[in-house]
């Protein structure tokens, strides 16, 4: 079974809210790509729109979105997602992850695009466990 880490970002606020996605919610985020707007209800925000802006797999290497696939590949990158450099001018060659998720991703980010109807802070908020009497 697929479990991911997902990482949701509330644009007004600045917040984010780490949620984690398993069962067939997790199992329909795959094939997705970076970019794609999905139904909040696979982290638990229906009536809301999410869209993934990345992620990274179990070793740390982070997702590209101008990069198709889901195979890790290594790339000689300047300055851009995956790689900053030290001085000017410095190229490195490095792993990248292409956009597609697969199983192999741990981590997806989403911003949320579309607000529902519900406030994002009572439905991410602890539940206070009831009193026994």
């Amino acid at each position: 079974m697929v479990e991911f880490k997902a990482i949701v970002n509330d644009v007004k606020t600045g917040r984010s809210y780490n949620v984690a996605v398993s069962g067939h919610h997790a199992n329909s985020l795959i094939g997705k790509n970076i970019g794609e707007i999905v139904d909040g209800i696979f982290v638990g925000l229906p009536g809301y729109k999410l869209k993934i802006t990345g992620g990274s797999d179990g070793n740390g290497t982070p997702m590209r979105g101008d990069l198709p696939g889901n195979k890790r590949r290594k790339l000689l990158l300047s300055e851009s997602t995956g790689f900053h450099p030290v001085y000017d001018g410095e190229r490195k060659r490095v792993a990248i992850r292409g956009s597609t998720i697969s199983a192999s991703i741990v981590q997806v980010n989403m911003a949320i695009a579309e607000y529902g109807p519900k406030s994002v802070e009572e439905s991410f908020a602890p539940e206070a466990p009831a009193e026994n009497q």
